[in-house]
């Protein structure tokens, strides 16, 4: 598996305080099966990142890993990478910006704010492609704004966007609501990647296996889990998505998404 969406640098924003922890947390998730982390630190306003910051600690990390280990490899590859805020992401210088990808690539985990509206998205993620930017969307199931209106997600996948929603969301870490909306977006075919967003060992653990496991998503998980994130890291075309059922929490009838979902599932 590869983790597109994680939080294991030190010290830089709301993941591990010191590299020990990070150690710990990349060790974790080797444990579980992740063969590669993709450190997403957040590049926001509170916490202002830059991709030379992020590549050092990076590096570091991965060379203290090798360094453990009997045969001298690292537990698990650790690449660059950040979790880049939607209403920030326009002010940043343009090279910056590039190196701020997944991996070091055109991929850019951009994170839609966690509110009830949300104005200017679909202007962004355009301007993004413009620019020549693929646009993977951080957790969508999360932001009340795609609850309220998931004809905008349609219309940004329609346009080329991908998503990418947390592991623990289909086990109700987040709540319900946004448990029943994650087998809502995985039956109309709008997931694309399932990533862990861990943070700590304890209440944002790494792991995705067993939360795809949990939510009857086994026969999807290599697709979601290591197929796309490899596409996405190579700037390869994004392979289909077999043609597996997934199960579908209860939800309302609503239009546009939901309607075609509820229609496919009768």
């Amino acid at each position: 598996m590869i983790d597109l969406h994680c939080h294991v640098l030190p010290g830089i924003d709301d993941g591990p305080d010191r590299m020990e922890q990070s150690l710990a947390l990349a060790r974790a998730a080797s444990a579980t099966g992740v063969e590669a982390l993709v450190a997403t630190s957040h590049v926001n306003w509170d916490y202002r990142n830059d991709s030379a910051t992020i590549a050092t600690l990076a590096a570091d990390l991965e060379m203290l890993l090798a360094a453990s280990d009997a045969r001298g490899e690292p537990a698990v590859k650790v690449l660059p990478g950040a979790e880049v805020a939607a209403t920030l992401v326009m002010d940043i210088d343009r090279e910056e910006l590039s190196r701020l990808g997944l991996g070091g690539g055109r991929w850019l985990l951009l994170e839609p704010p966690l509110t009830t509206s949300v104005s200017g998205l679909d202007a962004v993620v355009a301007e993004l492609q413009a620019r020549g930017h693929g646009v993977l969307l951080a957790h969508p199931e999360r932001c009340p704004a795609v609850h309220r209106d998931t004809r905008m997600l349609e219309s940004l996948i329609e346009a080329g966007a991908l998503t990418s929603i947390t592991a623990s969301s289909l086990t109700g870490r987040f709540g319900s609501t946004v448990r029943r909306f994650s087998y809502a977006l995985l039956a109309a075919d709008a997931v694309h990647n399932v990533a862990s967003d861990f943070h700590d060992l304890s209440a944002r653990p790494p792991g995705m296996s067993a939360s795809l496991a949990e939510a009857g998503l086994g026969a999807l998980g290599e697709w979601l889990t290591y197929d796309v994130p490899l596409a996405i890291l190579e700037d390869r075309e994004i392979p289909p998505r077999p043609p597996v059922s997934v199960p579908i929490a209860p939800v309302r009838r609503r239009r546009g998404l939901f309607t075609r979902t509820l229609r496919r599932a009768s």
